[in-house]
């Protein structure tokens, strides 16, 4: 009889985890509370008279596709036969702001070095000329931490292996991401460059452990992707390959009770009843989930109390614009960096909205005609908000304010009569995270990746609270991101495997190889 595991949470983990668990053999009944697959990463369809508009509801790039292209092969599929990637160039464009509240120059990140350093030249020609030695150093660092970030974390004795302790004079924990820059760009703009990627992980690069100066390495040696149809696309894709392979998937049937004996997981129970399994692997918002679905009599290491120390990231206030008209002047993806960058981060921390904020902005239809009806664009921009601890900001009441501040600021990016040319909008605040997709405090990248939180000290893969129970997503190790949150999906089901003693033909090292699925992807430029 094969062996059955319960999954909470179709998020971009719990997906992989179900391909990779059903490929192994394993009965695999998968629960999601919303309608829809993806999780943060669902898409996201907004109706309108003049047709539908298809947005990403969270992470709009595809970044290191080697993770998820090898969790296709072991499931014999490939990855670049199942959704068309285009390789983006200009990867994004970043504009300055002067103290004067006009743009102060901008920097077109090309994924070709050569050309980025030539747009590095006009701030700093010395600067440019350390770029090399700065994608060099990051490229030996990745390959020395590379094995610690596939490896489960057991507890202390996992920092005494050889991969651990032979990357340790890499990583300079000491630093932060802006203080290692620091050693190779003296303009902080440039720093800003390559830093403001620390935002993927929710973070303030004045903060963010050096080790991610990876991020900024990683999007130049490998690419910045867009899956057609959006990363929503992918999503519903990897739904349809885990249900080709046997996984039942029960959309809109949100587990209610995970069923123990003692402290070992036995089910769950949904609205259709008791469900026995063998194992139960928890994808959804890791503080949420044990806050709600685990007694805290039954938790040691992560009670009520000590996840409400914790650290988390920021969130996120979200507006999502269907436009009548293209954009073709604006780039895909366009950051825009206000003047005090430190004042913002100050306001986010301290639970704010900034007055001036610094965002992100989507233009994807230059790119991919499929999300927005004929003559139309979609728009989706993302401003770093404070998470709701404590009192912070009544959203309810902050939304049409911000709102109006948001579409304002898009002038600074070149996008003329923004507010005329509205066909269909939604919003998403730091409130609608916590409180409809049970993001907790709406911290929509999870714990926070301070020293403290990493590593051995972030919830483990096989939960140390609890027999039976396993976790995936950013809210384990290794973190949060979507090659990252692959790699804990890859992780977890090893682990699971091993303890249910199945014995598939992925089991045991890492299938990871130089990427060479690169040139069946499209190129944009």
């Amino acid at each position: 009889m094969s062996k059955s595991i319960g999954i909470i949470g179709a998020g971009p983990g719990g997906l992989a985890s179900a391909m990779l668990l059903a490929q192994a053999g394993a009965r695999v009944t998968l629960y999601e509370r919303q309608a829809q697959v993806g999780g943060r990463s669902a898409a996201l369809d907004v109706e309108s008279a003049a047709g539908t508009f298809h947005f990403d509801s969270g992470p709009t790039f595809f970044l290191y596709p080697r993770v998820l292209t090898d969790i296709f092969a072991a499931c014999g599929l490939a990855l670049d036969r199942e959704i068309e990637m285009t390789r983006l160039d200009p990867q994004y464009k970043l504009t300055f702001e002067t103290p004067e509240g006009e743009p102060d120059g901008s920097i077109t990140a090309w994924s070709d070095v050569e050309r980025l350093a030539a747009e590095v030249a006009r701030f700093s020609p010395a600067d440019a000329a350390a770029l090399p030695r700065f994608m060099a150093d990051n490229r030996a660092k990745l390959a020395a931490f590379r094995p610690v970030l596939e490896s489960a974390m057991h507890g202390v004795r996992s920092l005494m292996t050889g991969p651990m302790i032979r990357s340790l004079p890499l990583l300079r924990p000491h630093r932060t991401v802006d203080q290692d820059l620091g050693t190779y760009f003296k303009d902080p703009r440039v720093r800003l460059a390559f830093s403001f990627q620390s935002k993927y992980l929710g973070m303030s690069p004045f903060r963010c452990p050096s080790l991610f100066t990876i991020l900024a390495f990683m999007e130049y040696e490998y690419g910045v992707y867009h899956p057609r149809g959006g990363c929503g696309a992918l999503m519903a894709m990897m739904a349809d390959r885990a249900r080709d392979l046997g996984v039942d998937i029960r959309l809109g049937e949100p587990v209610e009770a995970v069923e123990f004996a003692g402290r070992r997981a036995t089910g769950v129970r949904t609205r259709s009843g008791l469900a026995k399994h063998d194992a139960l692997v928890i994808n959804a918002d890791f503080a949420e989930a044990m806050r709600t679905l685990v007694p805290d009599a039954l938790r040691r290491r992560w009670t009520d109390r000590k996840i409400g120390a914790k650290k988390f990231s920021c969130s996120t206030f979200m507006l999502y614009l269907g436009l009548e008209g293209l954009e073709t002047d604006v780039p895909h993806h366009s950051i825009y960096l206000s003047e005090d960058y430190r004042r913002n981060i100050a306001e986010i921390e301290a639970g704010g909205a900034p007055s001036d904020p610094s965002f992100y902005v989507q233009n994807a239809s230059v790119t991919d005609d499929s999300l927005a009806p004929p003559g139309h664009s979609t728009l989706y921009m993302l401003v770093p908000v404070g998470n709701r601890h404590g009192d912070g900001l009544d959203w309810t009441a902050e939304r049409p304010r911000y709102r109006q501040l948001a579409i304002d600021r898009l002038q600074r990016l070149g996008f003329r009569d923004v507010e005329r040319r509205i066909r269909t909008e939604a919003i998403r605040t730091p409130l609608d995270w916590e409180g409809e997709h049970g993001v907790h405090r709406g911290a929509t990248f999870n714990l926070a990746h301070n020293l403290g939180q990493m590593l051995h000290n972030r919830p483990r893969n096989r939960f140390e609270d609890l027999d039976g129970v396993y976790l995936v997503g950013g809210g384990t190790h290794p973190g949060s991101g979507l090659p990252v949150i692959f790699e804990s999906a890859r992780i977890t089901s090893r682990l699971v495997v091993d303890d249910l003693g199945i014995s598939p033909h992925w089991q045991g090292g890492s299938t990871m190889s130089e990427p060479d699925y690169v040139p069946a992807l499209a190129e944009a430029s």
